[in-house]
């Protein structure tokens, strides 16, 4: 499928969807929201895709924000819409039965650091800015921004971040956790397809067993999240791959996966 503000491409094992609206700095307006919810169901029928980067095209942005030329107008209800549309598009990511790496290459702002807290994870460049400027045009982040923020750091520093709108550096957001690694900005897509492909080496079945264990039991108490834990542990038993795998182990040669 075409798409205007945005190419997903499918090499072997990786997928990688960018966001593509360099001269707007990849900002998000409704139709690149919407192409990526489309880009997202597309992802899902590629069965050979083990794990998704996402990223943003150009060497200035990830993505730069919002659309305030969209957003300035709005009415309540539009902004509602807004919202809606933002948090739904980007549930699609963090729900991906697959891992989704983030590849922050430069501005991440507003809705730029938001796409890429629906990520799993996050490798950033060294010229990669973080935050969230909303407050200081009159408003607060709408897609998911003062939620998975705050669980990923905690409160206190969501809000200095929030409440402030101040931009921090690739290397301040990794001291806070917000970002796994830093790289320089030549090498970051390599480092990041490096531990893509490390990932898909891995038993897919094992690999989305894990993700739904660990994103579902998050907001659990610990006893139901180990009780949950348990029952995907036993699924796993019930799959080729678990038997490829404890049977290679047990050969001393490399398994060969089929996702079953």
């Amino acid at each position: 499928m075409e798409y205007k503000n945005i190419v997903l491409s499918v090499e072997k094992e990786i997928g990688t969807l960018a966001i593509n609206r360099p001269k707007a700095l990849n900002a998000l307006n409704t139709e690149t929201l919407r192409e990526i919810q489309l880009a997202m169901e597309e992802a899902k029928g590629h069965p050979e895709m083990k794990v998704l980067i996402v990223t943003g095209t150009g060497e200035k942005a990830f993505v730069a924000g919002a659309d305030i030329q969209e957003m300035a107008n709005m009415t309540s209800m539009e902004a509602l819409q807004f919202s809606k549309l933002g948090h739904f598009s980007l549930k699609m990511i963090q729900d991906f039965d697959r891992p989704v790496l983030a590849a922050v290459n430069g501005y991440a702002l507003g809705g730029g650091t938001e796409i890429a807290l629906a990520c799993d994870f996050i490798y950033a460049s060294e010229n990669a800015v973080f935050g969230f400027p909303e407050v200081t045009l009159g408003i607060f982040p709408g897609f998911g921004g003062t939620q998975r923020l705050s669980r990923l750091v905690g409160k206190g520093k969501a809000k200095e971040l929030i409440f402030t709108g101040k931009r921090i550096t690739a290397r301040e957001a990794f001291e806070m956790g917000l970002v796994n690694r830093v790289f320089p900005p030549a090498s970051l897509m390599e480092e990041t397809l490096k531990v893509a492909h490390q990932i898909a080496a891995n038993g897919p079945v094992g690999v989305r067993l894990a993700k739904m264990a660990v994103n579902s039991g998050f907001d659990m108490d610990l006893a139901e999240a180990c009780l949950l834990e348990s029952y995907a542990f036993s699924l796993g038993f019930s799959t080729v791959d678990q038997r490829e795998g404890m049977r290679a182990f047990l050969e001393k040669r490399k398994p060969n996966y089929t996702g079953r």
